[in-house]
Parts: structure tokens; C-alpha cells; sequence
């Protein structure tokens, strides 16, 4: 299957918030990291990021990370580029402790007020995804 950050970003968007909403604060964490995730990949597209045409992934190590690191390293793609001047992300990183190997853990371990951190900052990605579909960047 061919890569699509933008159908990927949006779908784990709307499921996350369907799970939120459920209180289903496991599964709803994981999906809010992976839309945030993938909604900064997409972004890093139009900024510079090259793709392994072969592999269907980030050329580059560093950019096949997940949200924890792609945060900052979000970072030196929109700076260097002119066109993302009004594309910052706030700082501290809301996504510094989640953990992708966190879908193993004991549901216990979720609860509302955790998620709603991981919630905010994906909420946030996905005002610049929708900022750039309207500014033309992303189509």
C-alpha cells in the first residue's frame, strides 16, 4: 500500500476522538500520537522531507521516527523552509513521554487528564494541516 500521511493523520484524528469521547483513553492516547505523528510527516513533505521511492518511507532515519522525536525534529524542516514561518508547534513537546510501545500497557495506566495532553497537541497539527489545505500547501 502506497504511504498517505494526510488520509492517515485524519482517520487516526477521527477515531481518536471517537474513543476519547467513549472514555476509551488507551487506544484514544495511541491514535492522538500517531495522528500527530502523521500530520507532522505530511507537513515535513511540503517543507523538504524526500521519500525512499522504493520503500514507500522517509528517506532519511531521523524522519521514520515516531511523534516522541519527530516533534523537534519537526523543527529543522520548517525553519529551513520559507514557507513555513507561521507553522511552529508550541513548545513543551506534549508528546515527550508517549511511547509507541505503549499500546502494550495495562489500560489502568490511561486516564483522561494523560490523554488530554496528547489530545491538545494533536488537536494543534491538526489546525496547521488544515491552515495548509487552505493556504494551498497541501492539496
Amino acid at each position: 500500500m502506497q504511504t498517505d500521511f494526510l488520509d492517515a493523520h485524519e482517520r487516526h484524528w477521527r477515531d481518536a476522538g471517537q474513543l476519547f469521547s467513549s472514555e476509551r483513553y488507551a487506544n484514544a492516547d495511541h491514535l492522538y500520537g500517531f495522528s500527530a505523528e502523521c500530520g507532522l510527516k505530511r507537513l515535513m513533505l511540503v517543507f523538504g522531507m524526500k521519500m525512499d521511492s522504493v520503500r514507500d518511507w522517509p528517506d532519511e532515519e531521523t524522519d521514520r521516527k515516531h511523534i516522541d522525536v519527530i516533534w523537534a525534529h519537526y523543527e529543522t524542516y520548517r525553519s529551513g523552509n520559507p514557507q513555513g514561518v507561521n507553522y511552529g508547534l508550541p513548545t513543551p513537546n506534549p508528546f515527550k513521554g508517549w511511547k509507541a510501545s505503549d499500546r502494550y500497557a495495562n489500560e489502568s495506566n490511561f486516564t483522561q487528564a494523560s490523554v488530554q495532553a496528547h489530545q491538545t497537541g494533536a488537536e494543534h497539527i491538526n489546525r496547521l494541516i488544515k491552515q495548509a489545505q487552505r493556504e494551498g500547501l497541501i492539496t
